[in-house]
């Protein structure tokens, strides 16, 4: 049966980026799409900080990267410091750029590692645009300089997420999206396929569709209590259970830093998302071993200012729905699994849900080929993710703690496993198929946390040696660009000031 009717059950930012994205349909054939959302039903909201394939999913929508800014408050991104996780007292960065680049087909982290067995004392992080400019407060994009001897800025935003649901909005009803507002009351199952018909609002409004998309949050209205789906738990792996989310403002008038900030306290850590009038600030916990009155305590003693909302107590358990594909719902967001904001893959999960769906999808009808196909690719982009946060948890060698402990010496996948023992012995990071995380990635968490590189490969020794002034003009270059820059504030000023206060 030919798609004619797409409905989008719940707003907030998956709901609005699915109908922004979907509404790109309509310029190619007249689907019908509505969004049936409610105000009386609140959004999670907390996922402000995102990664660099954002970007491209907003240049796709072709929106004007000042305006958007401007519009949800926001802040550039260089990466993600983590502090307290390999021991206390510890930092370290995990930037979007890589480190140096590949020389002679050997990663550079392997070259400096044979340099650094040799008395070069350089960091790593020498190495790294992003790095650097995130300790020294600076940003710049690449088409700023355009110089091709300089290494490209790679960037992501840390963004106010309900004022781009709003902003989003906008977007996709220019273009012909509908918005329903109410609370979706019963769903009707077609009797012969099992599909999802019909669904029969709280004022008598019935509204059929041909193709449902689900974006219930963590409740899943379709996904789960109509079509009974199941769910796959891996608190094993992650055991934080529990949240609290609380934005500030930032008293002392320091300026927003390009970079998030996640810091581990004794049973879980907490999250710093800079924007430009406000912090977002949450904490994620694992109840068997702290109370959400502690957890709220230590949250708000390590606030940069005064509050400016009431605390926001979340529930969940880390995993994934067994099909998010079923029938013919596709459930986006926290409707389709959930792993905790680590490294700030939430609202990555829904752009790469969209495109996934946009790519396997024919309005001329659903087959069987497309959901397999669909839930294949999301087990293993769930499953990748799922190895990198647990890796932050497994290489701690923290052991000031009950939760601590259980991190260090618990269980991790096979697929973990193999790979830190593969970085052990030679540092080769091998990247499966097109997994989110890079070689930088996984480079950075390891050895930011203690996971050393025991051996060298064969072939990074003789790279060395004939590379050794193209290894240094790589730190002379980035030495340079960095104090050319100006201050990540300056540039906010400049190019993308806030419009009118982030509402609390």
């Amino acid at each position: 049966m030919a798609i004619e009717h797409i409905v989008i059950v719940g707003g907030g930012t998956a709901g609005w980026m699915a109908a922004a994205a979907l509404s790109r349909i309509r310029d190619g054939r007249p689907v019908a799409i509505t969004v049936i959302e409610s105000e009386q039903i609140g959004t999670v909201g907390v996922g402000e900080a995102t990664i660099p394939p954002l970007v491209e999913f907003n240049q796709a929508l072709g929106i004007d990267e000042r305006e958007f800014l401007a519009e949800v408050q926001g802040t550039f991104k260089l990466g993600i410091q983590f502090v307290n996780w390999g021991q206390v007292g510890e930092s370290y960065i995990h930037p979007f750029g890589a480190y140096g680049y590949d020389i002679g087909g050997i990663n550079f982290h392997q070259v400096w590692h044979s340099l650094r067995g040799r008395g070069d004392k350089r960091p790593l992080q020498l190495f790294n645009l992003e790095t650097m400019a995130a300790y020294y407060g600076k940003f710049s994009r690449t088409e700023d300089y355009a110089r091709d001897d300089l290494p490209p800025m790679n960037y992501a935003y840390h963004i106010d997420a309900t004022a781009y649901a709003r902003y989003l909005r906008k977007y996709a009803e220019k273009r012909g999206v509908v918005r329903r507002e109410g609370i979706v009351e019963q769903v009707a199952l077609d009797p012969e396929s099992g599909h999802v018909a019909k669904l029969t609002l709280s004022d008598g409004e019935e509204i059929e569709g041909d193709f449902f998309v689900d974006c219930t949050g963590f409740r899943g209205l379709l996904i789960e209590q109509a079509l009974e789906t199941g769910y796959e738990d891996w608190t094993h792996f992650l055991p934080c259970d529990r949240a609290v989310a609380l934005p500030c403002n930032r008293d002392d008038g320091s300026p927003p830093p390009p970079f998030t900030r996640a810091t581990a306290h004794k049973a879980g850590w907490q999250w710093q998302v800079p924007l430009q009038r406000r912090n977002g600030n949450g904490h994620v916990y694992c109840s068997q071993f702290m109370e959400a009155d502690e957890a709220h305590d230590i949250l708000v003693q390590n606030l940069a200012g005064k509050p400016t909302a009431e605390p926001n107590h979340l529930r969940f358990v880390t995993g994934r729905r067994k099909k998010v594909w079923n029938k013919n719902v596709v459930a986006l967001g926290l409707a389709s699994g959930f792993m905790e904001p680590l490294e700030s893959t939430s609202i990555h999960l829904i752009n790469t849900g969209v495109n996934k769906l946009i790519a396997t999808m024919s309005l001329d009808g659903i087959t069987e080929a497309q959901a397999n196909t669909f839930n294949r690719l999301t087990v293993k982009e769930y499953e990748r993710i799922r190895d990198f946060l647990v890796l932050h948890y497994k290489a701690t060698r923290r052991d000031d703690s009950p939760f601590w402990d259980y991190c260090r010496t618990m269980d991790v996948p096979d697929s973990l496993t193999e790979k830190i023992e593969l970085f052990k012995a030679n540092g080769q990071v091998f990247r499966e198929e097109d997994e989110l995380f890079t070689t930088t990635s996984w480079t950075a968490v390891m050895m930011g946390q203690g996971i050393s590189m025991e051996g060298n490969s064969p072939m990074a020794a003789a790279v060395a040696d004939t590379s050794a002034q193209e290894i240094d003009e790589m730190a002379k270059s980035i030495q340079w660009l960095v104090q050319q820059m100006p201050g990540h504030h300056q540039y906010l000023q400049r190019y993308c000031p806030a419009r009118q206060p982030a509402p609390a």
